[in-house]
């Protein structure tokens, strides 16, 4: 009932949905069309104008936004507004080259407090609640979105950011915080210090994890619910196009985050060709905005894998987990794998944790495969043999490629304070 009334959005009926898309979406083309040259200039090249939009089935028509199109207009040759109106700018790490900026009006600001503030509260968070908020502070988006969503609705924010676990465990304790927010892979080091504290972490006032940034399996999500005592929901957002808060899980049923379609619209294409695939099908999610004003974008390739899923609490439809990114898929022997899929087999034994490291090395023509992966805890070393060639049978049976699994004492893998990385490929380029 609170969400309801808070959020008269989520209770939009299917056919006011649509017709408030559709109008949304003629303004958000026009504006990007009028004020955007790069998007102008891709248009004017596929011989469409946003008058010839008449339904949201002719968004199709239209040409696709990439990441390179970001990177070709650093830094600000992709805002629609004069670069004076912007109050913020926020921008990808630029680890693989130049960086995507991003950057907000004030109107944007208030946009996206809004959206992370529905975001929190279908998760399970309540006004006077407090917060802990793990996401990093900074260029990234994560914590000043969170922060923001979380004031807006009335909470108690804890500005922790990453790092520091030990004094993560404390102020979780000392503060109350009935909710949490962080990567997946960094709520698992959190677990690992109330165990190594010996506190259990159900006798704190922490109810809810809200985890996002990163992808994760429903294994993890038991994982984490499991030591911890919590509801794990999960979040989606991407800077490109405004960052977290895109889509929220419902605390209360799961299935997937609903995505915020009042201001996003969604697709799946076919990750090769960019034809579009119906609903229920699995493929790439590509986005359009349909609110933003300093920098929409239209047609926006995430490179996320997903399927889009009917609603179940709201007439906005769901995604389903990110399987991967399809810049993320390795090829080994021939064989198309995705980490979570390593992850998934991993956490099927109680013996391992969540903490892994896949490496890749060519050895003559071929690759070869390593999955160092933690023993939970120090385990007698016929029990850990059996384990690993436990795990290599199933990656082979369930994954279809050969690996070598070495066990490794706890706390050997090197831990992120945000997104983990979980793959090494040392191969030749």
């Amino acid at each position: 009932m609170f969400v309801r009334e808070r959020f008269p959005e989520t209770a939009l009926s299917l056919d006011a949905l649509r017709a408030l898309q559709l109008a949304r979406l003629k303004e958000a083309l026009r504006h990007a069309y009028a004020s955007q040259r790069p998007y102008r200039a891709k248009c004017e090249a596929a011989g469409v104008h946003p008058d010839q939009l008449r339904s949201l089935d002719d968004l199709t028509r239209f040409p696709f936004t990439t990441k390179a199109d970001l990177r070709d207009g650093y830094p600000f040759g992709m805002f629609s507004v004069p670069r004076e109106r912007c109050v913020r700018v926020h921008a990808s790490s630029g680890t693989t080259g130049r960086p995507t900026v991003v950057g907000y009006t004030a109107r944007d600001i208030e946009t996206w407090a809004e959206l992370m503030a529905r975001s929190l509260a279908v998760a399970g968070a309540r006004p006077g609640d407090v917060i802990h908020n793990g996401y990093g502070y900074g260029l990234f988006t994560g914590g000043l979105g969170a922060h923001y969503g979380a004031e807006r609705l009335g909470c108690t924010v804890v500005p922790m950011s990453g790092g520091f676990t030990e004094r993560q465990v404390q102020l979780i304790r000392d503060f109350g915080a009935r909710v949490v927010l962080m990567t997946p892979s960094y709520m698992l080091a959190v677990a690992e210090e109330f165990e190594r504290q010996g506190i259990d972490p159900r006798g704190t006032a922490m109810r809810i994890g809200i985890f996002g940034a990163e992808p994760w399996t429903e294994s993890m999500r038991e994982e984490i619910e499991r030591r911890l005592g919590i509801v794990a929901t999960d979040i989606y957002g991407l800077s490109e196009v405004i960052g977290p808060g895109v889509a929220c899980e419902f605390g209360d049923s799961k299935g997937g985050p609903t995505i915020w379609e009042d201001h996003f619209l969604p697709e799946i294409v076919d990750p090769e060709t960019g034809a579009p695939v119906a609903d229920g099908q699995p493929g790439e999610l590509v986005f359009t905005t349909l609110t933003k004003e300093a920098m929409p974008v239209i047609r926006y390739r995430t490179r996320d894998l997903t399927r889009l899923l009917p609603g179940s609490a709201s007439a906005m439809r769901r995604m389903a987990k990110i399987t991967g990114r399809s810049d993320d898929m390795l090829i080994v022997r021939g064989v198309n794998l995705f980490p979570s899929q390593v992850e998934e087999q991993i956490l099927r034994d109680p013996l391992l944790t969540g903490h892994y490291l896949i490496e890749l090395r060519r050895e003559g023509a071929l690759d070869t495969l390593t999955v160092r992966v933690e023993a939970r805890e120090a385990t007698p070393e016929e029990t850990v043999l059996a384990s690993g060639r436990a795990l290599e049978t199933r990656i082979k049976g369930m994954c279809g490629v050969t690996a070598t699994v070495r066990i490794e004492a706890p706390h050997a893998i090197e831990r992120s304070m945000g997104k983990a990385r979980r793959v090494l490929d040392l191969r030749p380029k």
